[in-house]
Parts: structure tokens; sequence; C-alpha cells
């Protein structure tokens, strides 16, 4: 009689679910893991990190809209994952975390990388468990990738202990399970759907605003249709970037910090606004919303626990979104829907005014080379179906705001967490995901203290993505909001100084480049795409420049800064918020 182990068993299970790929840092208590990878041949990119890990399965998640499968060893392997994980679950992002663990028969013996990972887990997963015998591991797994995308999706962590992973049982005793899921989605109720689409008929001034549950229920096609249909403006968030193209009339950019395409001004704002797939949180509820007060709101989300967070609302819909939209159509696609001529004509302007905000710092000139030219250079050399990642504070907004989204799950970028660190993990796993395609990581010099190390990653995994540093020698966001607050020249812990980004990467493997002169950036992001290898541009751009983001959050008291400026005492020393006395002369 046959017998297996449980790398095995799990293997097996990841099979049934159609995974290949599996993101990881090597560590005895995974071996059964490996040998069944390299038996039934999976693909295993092995990082420097485990942080790295975590994130490339997060980042899988986001560009194709399955789960990626994230595996590290016990003890520190699973705490290196920990942020990795938190990003994850404040983004409802879809993964699998699986960690090693100390033998079961060895607990409370102070064995080797022995820690409550399951005390850790918990709270920043949606399901966590710990499996105590062999023959349950896919029954387990099953149920881990069921409560991963199931309702609101989000992390989920697997435990496994190495005497429970390493030993053997009869075949025929394991149960592989089938079957396990729903294939129905859950859908509006017909009155919900009906008032919805009556106020929709009588509203002057809608909006859409679309998040993650349009790009998790592949609904992107349906989301175009259903604006269409109805003559609706869309916005939206940055995991539903592309849902609806940006080029398409109808769409109107993302949904960030005071916008004025829906809260208005003079002319009044949206008068409804349909949030779909899209939590309430820091833009769109409490004192900060840009939607308008005295808007009707209608919030469409297959989380009930999420309808009416933060905000009172006139209708809420319990849907998964993509069925929420296909019944709309069919309900809509016979009715006639006021041509919002004038909406649109005022959205339009403040969208062609957003566009050309820089203009003038994309001409030629003497000095250094200002963030908005770099960005938009680099959008204008890049594929137009290109996937492009932004990692870093002020970076990651230039970037935004440069590149026009054309498809679903080709921009990723920062969520809840405002984690760094997340664009080489999230670069790699795209570039895993879609071999094909150019894959575009741009990070901040800040940022690139964290993960930089993945490089060598993408070298010895053969995974060609082109990276940009943005190198303003500081910690751009930290830097300029200090001296918003304080004045200029009263900084602390924000400066970095030049580092040659491009010959740290050589040494790992990758080609590198500097780039001090705006004619420059063109020509060597055209040579770093064709190079066919991991490249790193290191392009030195100015300090000085503010990036309209962190003025506004500033001004709105979103950054925990505030208008106070340092007081001297009489002995010569000022007293700052967070830092106590110091002297700054």
């Amino acid at each position: 009689m046959a017998k297996i182990d449980g790398g095995e068993m799990l293997v097996r299970t990841l099979e049934q679910e159609g995974v290949r790929e599996i993101f990881t840092l090597h560590g005895g208590h995974l071996d059964a893991i490996y040998a069944a990878c390299g038996a039934h041949g999976f693909r295993v990119i092995d990082t420097r990190h485990e942080q790295a890990a975590a994130h490339m399965a997060d980042g899988w998640a986001r560009t194709t809209g399955r789960p990626g499968v994230a595996i590290v060893t016990a003890g520190p392997g699973v705490t290196d994952a920990v942020t990795g994980v938190a990003n994850a679950f404040m983004d409802s992002i879809p993964m699998i975390l699986i960690g090693g663990r100390s033998p079961l028969i060895e607990d409370d013996k102070l064995p080797l990388q022995a820690v409550d990972q399951m005390g850790i887990l918990r709270p920043i997963t949606k399901w966590a468990r710990s499996v105590t015998h062999t023959e349950r591991i896919p029954e387990y797994l099953a149920a881990a990738f069921r409560h991963a995308v199931s309702g609101r999706p989000g992390p989920v962590f697997l435990e496994l202990p190495i005497d429970v992973l390493f030993a053997r049982v009869d075949e025929e005793r394991v149960e592989f399970p089938k079957n396990y899921r729903s294939k129905e989605t859950a859908g509006p109720g017909r009155a919900a759907l009906a008032q919805a689409l009556n106020w929709l008929r009588e509203a002057k001034r809608p909006a859409i605003l679309a998040g993650g549950g349009v790009w998790f229920a592949q609904a992107a096609a349906e989301l175009t249709r259903f604006a269409e249909l109805t003559n609706t403006p869309v916005m939206t968030n940055a995991k539903a970037r592309g849902s609806i193209s940006e080029e398409h009339p109808l769409c109107f950019g993302g949904f960030g910090a005071i916008h004025p395409a829906i809260h208005g001004g003079s002319g009044g704002g949206a008068d409804l606004v349909i949030l779909l797939g899209t939590r309430i949180g820091m833009f769109t509820g409490g004192r900060n919303s840009v939607i308008p007060g005295d808007a009707r709101v209608i919030q469409v989300d297959i989380e009930p626990e999420e309808i009416g967070r933060n905000r009172n609302i006139e209708l809420g819909i319990v849907s998964d979104c993509g069925e929420f939209l296909r019944q709309a159509c069919a309900a809509a696609k016979d009715e006639k829907f006021d041509p919002h001529a004038q909406w649109l004509e005022r959205l339009g302007a403040i969208r062609n005014a957003i566009r050309h905000r820089f203009d003038d710092a994309l001409k030629d000139g003497p000095g250094p080379i200002h963030p908005a030219r770099m960005a938009h250079d680099i959008a204008m050399t890049l594929s137009p179906d290109a996937i492009v990642v932004a990692d870093g504070g002020e970076t990651a907004s230039w970037m935004s705001n440069a590149w026009t989204a054309r498809h679903p799950g080709r921009f990723l970028s920062h969520g809840y967490l405002g984690c760094l660190g997340t664009g080489l993990p999230f670069a790699l796993a795209c570039k895993a995901a879609h071999p094909d395609k150019q894959v575009f990581c741009i990070i901040g010099d800040g940022s690139a203290g964290l993960n930089f190390a993945e490089f060598h990653t993408a070298a010895k995994n053969n995974l060609p993505i082109t990276v940009v540093i943005n190198n303003d020698q500081q910690w751009g966001m930290s830097k300029h909001g200090q001296e918003l607050m304080w004045g200029k020249g009263r900084t602390m812990a924000t400066e970095l100084g030049m580092v040659h980004y491009e010959r740290a990467a050589e040494g790992l493997g990758a080609q590198g480049e500097l780039v001090e002169n705006a004619a420059d950036i063109a020509p060597a992001l055209k040579r770093a795409l064709a190079s066919g290898r991991p490249a790193c541009l290191n392009i030195v751009t100015d300090r000085d420049v503010i990036e309209p983001g962190t003025l506004a959050m500033y001004s709105a008291g979103l950054t925990g800064l505030t208008k106070e400026k340092p007081k001297p005492d009489p002995g010569g020393e000022t007293t700052l918020p967070y830092y106590g006395k110091r002297k700054l002369d």
C-alpha cells in the first residue's frame, strides 16, 4: 500500500486550485513541500526575505485576481512575513500563507524556532489554523482557499508542524476535497435593484466609485457596459484602476483626497454616489470625505458588515459586484437615462486641467529633473499595456498621476496600510504571472531600503523587470511635511544623501544606469527594457518639489502634522511634536 507525506498532499491540493507557482524562502521545516513541488513541476520562486515572499503572493493576487501562495519556515520565517500579510489584510487581498512550525511532540520543551505563530497571525488574517493530523492537510488547505476568496477576500494562514508535514500515511486514507465552494454568486434583491435604478434615473450628477470588489468579481466589462448604458461617470481606487479604461470618456480617474470631480464646488457636487465594491474609508467617510453630505449614497458590497461603515447611506445592497452589474445591465438596457451632458462636461474640464497641471515642468530647461517630467517620460516610453507598480510616498503619486491604466490588474500601488517596500516584490509577481508583458516598477529612494535585495531574486529567477529609483536623496513626503510644519531647513531623520543604487543593483545581477539629465530618461529606459535583464535606473530628481497630494493631506490634517511652528525656549532648545526638545541651530 502506497504511503505519501504531507508535502505531497499539500502540492496535490494546490494543483487542484490551479496553482503552479509558490513564493518562498528556504527553511528545513519545508523540505517535504519542496520535494513534492519538484516532482510535480511547480515553479518555486525563492526570495531573499520572507516579507518579499508574502508581498509577492499579495501582488500575484492583485494582478491575476487569484490567490497567491507564500510558504515560509517556522519562527522568524513566519514573523518576517507578517508585514506582507498585514498589507493584504488591510486591502482585502486573497492570499495563502503556509508556515512551518516546530514539532508538536516538542511543545513546551523550548524547541528551535518555536513561537506563538497563531497568536501573531490570527488578528491579521481572515482565518488561521494549525494542522495536527497529516491526512487532514488537504481538507484544511481547501478550507483555506474557501475562506480566502469567499465574501470579502483576504489572507489566510495555515500552520504545518514539521512532524505532521513529514509524516507518511496510507494514500487511501487521504481525502482530497472537491466541490467545496459555491459556484453561485450572491445577487441583489429585486426591490433594491429597482430602487437603485430609479434613483439613477432621477439623478442629475451621479457618480460610481468602483473598488477592488469589481476587480475580484472579474467584472470590468460589466462596469464599462453599465456606465455606458446609464451615462454615469466612474472613478476608481488603486485596486480597481483599469477596470474601466482611463481612456474611456466616462472614466475620470481616482477618488483620492478632495477629488473635485465628486465633491464639486460652486456648481454642486455629485447628487448620487454608487459605492461599488469599495469600503467607506479615509477618503469616502468622516470629515475628509469626498462625497457631499447631501448626496444619496448606494453601497454595493459582498460583505454585510461593510454596509454603512463610517457614514449613513440611503440604500445598502449585499451582493457580489459582478452579479449586481450583470443584473443592472439587463434591467437598464431598454431604459432611457439622462445624458448628464452638463455634468460630464464639468468633469471633463476638471479631468483635462488635472492632466495638464504639470505641463510647465515637462519643458527642457536648466536645473534638476522635475519628478513630473520623470514620470511623464516614463509613461510615454512604456508600452500602453505595460504593468506598472508604484512604491513610495510622493513617488507613487507622481507615477499614478502620469500613467493611464487601460486594463485591470495592471497598476499596483499602496493601500490602507501605507506599506513601503512592496514595489520590487509586486513587480516580480507580476512578471511571473505575465512573462510576456513589460513590467515596470518605480520606487522612491526611501522605499529602496526595503527589499532591495530582491534584485537578486529577479536575476536568479529570470524575472526581467525594469525598475526606476526616484532619487531625491531624502524621505520626500516626510521631509516636505516637516518643512510645511516647521519651516525649511528644520527637519529630522528624513535625509538620505546621494546613494548609487544602480551600482548596488549591478552587484546583485541587474543592469544599472545613473540618469542625471531629463533628456536621458527615455533613452535609458528604452535600453533597460530592451536588455532582457532586470534593470535599475537611478534617476536623480529635484528634492524641493512637493507633490500636490502631500499638500492636500497636510491641509486636510491627514498626515498627523500641524501648522504649529517650533517654539524656542529660554535655553535655546525647541520642543517638537513627536521628538521632544532638540537643538535646531
